[in-house]
C-alpha cells in the first residue's frame, strides 16, 4: 500500500509509534510480549504489502437492524449524555456527575448497575442478559486539566478561565473527547441489549464504567481485582481524527510521583534552606540526560511539576514531580522506569532533601485482535463513514487554521484497514490494554475532531460536543453494536477471535504491573454521590484519610561565620 495515497494511514502509524520499514526479528526473540502483538502477524504471514481485508463477515439481520434502529431512534438521549458529560468536565477519579449520568441511562434501559469496581467510587459494572456469550463494552468520562474551551469556537477561547494576577490557568475540558467515548460505548451496549430483548438472543452485555483513564488507573486496578473476568470478547473505541479499526499495539506505561521534602525559608536569605523544588528540577534535569544514550526509540517519559511553591520569596519545603514512563512492553518500561528512579535518588542527595516515592499505576501494551478488527471493518464499510455537514467542515477548517494545520475539513471516508507495521517506535497508552490480555479485544477509531490535530488539545474540546463529536459517537456506537450482534449470531466469528487470542498469548503469562498492596489514588466522594450510588466510604481495604506527607527536615548549615569584606 502506498502511504502517500493514504494520509490517514500515516497518521495512524504515527499515533501508534510504528515504523513502516524496520525489521523486528531480533527484538521479538528477546521480548515475548511484543512477539505476541507485532510478531504474531509476522509469524502468521500477514504482510502490510499484500494484506486485503476479508469481506462477507458482517450479516444484515433483524437483530442488527433492531440494534441500529435503537441508536437512530434514541439519538437525542445519547447526544444529551455526550453533551452533559462534556459540560461537567470532571477530572480523573472525580467523575461524580458524569458516571451517574451514564449509569442512569443504562438503568433506564434495563441494566442492573453495581458501583465501586475495585474500590473506585465512580466505576461501575452495568449488566443485561440471559447467559450465552458475555460481551464487554467500555465507558470513560474523565476530562483533562487545562483544556477548557467553548463549544464550536474555532480559536482558543477557554470556557473556564481562572484569573490570578501571577499565574492564570484554564479549567478542565474534554480534550480527549471521553464524553463521546462514554456515550458511544453506552449506546452500543444498550442497542445490543435491545436486540437481545426483542429478538430472543442468548447473550449477556456488560458495560464497564471506568474511572481515571486519563491517568491509566481504573482499569489497571480493576483487571487486577478480577472485575473483567469471564468476558468472551471486549469491544472498544476511541475518538480520533480518522475513522478506522486497528489491531496495532500501544505503549506499556508506569505512573509515579516523586516528592522532595526540605526546609523552608526566605528566598532573599537562601543559605541553609532546603528546597523541594530544587530536588524536582534536579531530577528533571538528570532525567533529560538519559534521552540520548539510555532511551530506545520506543521509549518515552514526560513529567509535570505538581506543587512548585507559591511565591519566589518562600523556598518551598515540598515539591512533587509526576512522571509517566512508556515503552513497548512491561519489561522494557520497567527498565526505563528504574533509570528514572535512580535520577530521583541522586536528585534528593544533591538537593539535601528527603525523597518520598509513590507508585500510582501501570498497564501493559495493547493486544488487539485482527479477527475482531476485520469484523468491525466489514460492518463499518456497510454502515459507512460518519456524515458531516458543510457547517462541520467549516468549523473543522477554522480550527485547523487556528492551529496551523492544513485546512482540509473532516474526513469523509473510512481509512482502509491495514496491518501494523513491523517495528514499534513509541506512542500512546491505554488501560484497556490490561483487559486485552484477559479477553479478545476489538477496537476502532472514529473521527471526532479535525485531521491534523493531536488529542489532548483545546481543538478537540471545541468539537467534542458539536455535531462533529455527535456523528463520530453515533457512528462508533453503530459499528460496535453491529459487530457485537455478529459475534452473538455467528459463533464462528467469536471462535476466530478466541483462537487468535490463544495463539497470540501462548507462552505469555499476564501479571499486573501494580505491586500487591498498592493503594490506588482516590478522592473522597461528595455525600450526595455516595447516597445516590449506595456506597459507603472508605472502600474495603482503603486507608483513609491517607497519612499526610510532611516535611520535617532540619535547616542546612550556613557555614562558619566570616568577617565582613571591607
Amino acid at each position: 500500500m502506498n502511504d502517500d495515497l493514504h494520509p490517514g494511514r500515516r497518521r495512524l502509524l504515527k499515533m501508534f509509534g510504528l515504523g513502516a520499514t524496520a525489521t523486528t526479528a531480533a527484538l521479538l526473540q528477546a521480548d515475548p510480549v511484543l512477539a505476541a502483538t507485532l510478531g504474531y502477524d509476522e509469524k502468521t504471514g500477514v504482510s502490510p504489502v499484500t494484506y486485503r481485508a476479508p469481506k462477507g463477515l458482517a450479516r444484515n439481520t433483524a437483530a442488527k437492524q433492531t440494534a441500529l434502529g435503537w441508536i437512530g431512534a434514541n439519538q437525542g438521549a445519547v447526544t444529551r449524555l455526550n453533551d452533559d458529560v462534556w459540560k461537567y468536565a470532571e477530572l480523573s477519579l472525580r467523575e461524580w456527575k458524569s458516571s451517574l449520568a451514564t449509569a442512569n441511562l443504562l438503568k433506564a434501559n434495563g441494566f442492573t448497575v453495581e458501583w465501586g469496581s475495585a474500590g473506585f467510587p465512580t466505576a461501575f459494572v452495568a449488566t443485561y442478559g440471559n447467559g450465552g456469550p458475555v460481551l464487554g463494552f467500555n465507558a470513560e468520562y474523565d476530562a483533562l486539566p487545562g483544556l477548557s474551551q467553548k463549544k464550536g469556537v474555532a480559536s482558543h477561547d477557554p470556557l473556564v478561565y481562572n484569573y490570578d494576577a501571577y499565574g492564570p490557568s484554564y479549567g478542565a475540558g474534554h480534550g480527549d473527547a471521553h464524553n463521546a467515548l462514554g456515550a458511544g460505548g453506552t449506546a452500543a451496549a444498550i442497542a445490543v441489549a435491545q436486540a437481545i430483548r426483542t429478538q430472543g438472543l442468548k447473550a449477556t452485555v456488560k458495560l464497564f464504567g471506568s474511572a481515571g483513564e486519563e491517568q491509566l488507573v481504573g482499569k489497571a486496578y480493576a483487571v487486577k481485582e478480577g472485575v473483567y473476568d469471564g468476558l468472551d470478547a471486549f469491544l472498544d473505541w476511541h475518538p480520533f481524527n480518522i475513522t478506522t479499526p486497528f489491531w496495532n499495539t500501544t505503549s506499556a506505561l508506569i505512573s509515579a510521583t516523586f516528592t522532595f521534602l526540605g526546609a523552608s525559608g526566605h528566598g532573599g536569605t537562601p543559605l541553609g534552606n532546603k528546597s523541594g523544588l530544587d530536588g524536582a528540577l534536579l531530577m528533571a534535569t538528570m532525567s533529560e540526560y538519559l534521552r540520548e544514550k539510555n532511551v530506545a526509540p520506543s521509549g518515552r517519559f514526560h513529567y509535570a511539576v505538581i506543587n512548585g511553591g507559591g511565591a519566589p520569596n518562600v523556598t518551598p519545603d515540598m515539591c512533587s514531580i509526576w512522571f509517566f514512563v512508556r515503552e513497548g512492553s512491561p519489561a522494557r518500561a520497567q527498565v526505563l522506569y528504574d533509570k528514572i528512579v535512580e535520577c530521583a535518588k541522586a536528585a534528593a542527595q544533591a538537593s539535601q532533601t528527603r525523597l518520598v516515592h509513590k507508585f500510582h499505576s501501570a498497564t501493559w501494551n495493547l493486544l488487539a485482535n485482527k479477527a475482531g478488527a476485520e469484523l468491525l471493518y466489514d460492518n463499518m464499510q456497510q454502515i459507512g463513514a460518519p456524515q458531516f455537514t458543510d457547517a462541520d467542515h467549516t468549523l473543522a477548517k477554522a480550527v485547523q487554521k487556528s492551529l496551523g494545520r492544513p485546512e482540509v475539513g473532516m474526513p469523509t471516508e473510512l481509512v482502509p484497514l491495514a496491518p501494523p507495521a513491523a517495528a514499534y517506535t513509541g506512542g500512546l497508552a491505554t488501560d484497556t490494554a490490561d483487559i486485552s490480555w484477559q479477553a479478545p479485544t476489538a477496537v476502532l477509531l472514529s473521527a471526532a475532531y479535525p485531521p491534523g490535530l493531536p488529542n489532548h488539545n483545546w481543538g478537540v474540546t471545541a468539537t467534542a460536543a458539536t455535531n462533529i463529536g455527535h456523528q463520530a459517537m453515533l457512528s462508533a456506537a453503530r459499528y460496535l453494536a453491529a459487530g457485537a450482534i455478529d459475534l452473538i449470531e455467528q459463533p464462528e466469528r467469536l471462535e476466530a477471535m478466541r483462537q487468535e487470542f490463544q495463539g497470540r498469548t501462548e507462552g505469555v503469562k499476564w501479571a499486573s504491573m501494580i505491586p500487591d498492596g498498592t493503594q490506588p489514588p482516590l478522592y473522597e466522594p461528595p455525600a450526595d454521590f455516595l447516597k445516590a450510588t449506595g456506597q459507603s466510604w472508605p472502600p474495603k481495604g482503603v486507608t483513609w484519610p491517607v497519612p499526610p506527607v510532611v516535611a520535617a527536615e532540619q535547616l542546612g548549615t550556613t557555614g562558619p561565620n566570616l568577617p565582613p569584606v571591607t
